[in-house]
């Protein structure tokens, strides 16, 4: 044990990257205008699967986990009037860590009458991992933000539970420097409120998607989903302070996805005013 320890320790060093993107409008379509990156963080060259011009962007992390001590920061602007569709390819993994906290940071600026939808792909929590996730979203008062964030503690495919380690995680957004919405979630492994009624009810997938619209009359459009064969699992929607939640609390990160990806088609239709083009590394 100790042996393999010591190898795992040598094999790795702690990663700290850095990815900047800028985007903005030109000749009826927003292109990716500026792009920085260091370490393992980068991009996949910009898609067009829109008539309309929106580019969508995968952002690529190339080692596929994360370990105790990376930092990870992800820094995204949306110039006014650009529109920008950004999603990630696989799920993030955050391995178990002996001690050091792994950090992932996002800031996300959207500017005036501009448009971000923000997809990831689900992440990951290994029993032991220690994980600092940190996702802040900056708005203009008519810009517009969709985006959903999905976390899966342990392996349920594997029968692993979340027994050790720790996470702290928040999505925020914001609009003209006032907060709209600020969510927190802080576990430890083996934590009472993984298993009670007032928590997760033992469940290991949870979702969080935020639509900001005032556009109260979508609601009940949005609740059909739970229709969904979704079994014991949990799907819900309300709106507060001019923006609209979805939730989602199971067994199944796809089925998170699925729930989430029909609540977005009806948003992007009835708040964007265009038809939802899937990307197309959903269907690979």
């Amino acid at each position: 044990m100790l042996v393999a320890q010591l190898k795992e320790k040598e094999s790795h060093k702690e990663w700290r990257a850095q990815l900047d993107l800028e985007f903005s409008k030109s000749n009826n379509r927003t292109i990716l205008r500026h792009r920085k990156h260091f370490g393992p963080l980068q991009v996949q060259k910009p898609f067009y699967p829109e008539i309309n011009g929106t580019c969508h962007v995968y952002i690529l992390h190339p080692p596929g986990g994360v370990v105790g001590g990376d930092r990870l920061n992800i820094s995204i602007d949306v110039d006014s009037n650009a529109h920008a569709l950004i999603t990630t390819p696989a799920a993030g993994k955050f391995y178990r860590s002996a001690g050091p906290i792994a950090v992932q940071k996002q800031i996300i600026k959207v500017a005036s009458k501009a448009i971000l939808e923000w997809f990831p792909s689900e992440n990951i929590l290994f029993s032991g991992s220690k994980a600092q996730i940190q996702t802040k979203v900056e708005l203009a008062h008519d810009s517009h933000f969709v985006g959903w964030e999905i976390l899966c503690l342990g392996r349920p495919a594997s029968e692993e539970i979340f027994s050790q380690g720790e996470l702290d995680q928040r999505f925020e957004v914001w609009r003209d420097g006032k907060p709209l919405r600020i969510e927190r979630l802080k576990l430890r492994g083996g934590d009472p409120a993984l298993q009670a009624k007032w928590g997760l009810l033992g469940f290991p997938v949870i979702g969080s998607m935020v639509c900001v619209t005032d556009k109260t009359e979508l609601i009940d459009s949005l609740r059909t989903i739970t229709n969904v064969a979704i079994g014991e699992e949990f799907f819900s929607v309300t709106q507060v302070d001019g923006a609209i939640l979805c939730y989602f609390l199971g067994d199944s990160v796809e089925r998170a996805r699925n729930c989430f990806i029909s609540a977005w088609k009806i948003l992007r239709q009835e708040v964007i005013g265009f038809e939802a083009v899937e990307p197309r590394i959903w269907k690979t």
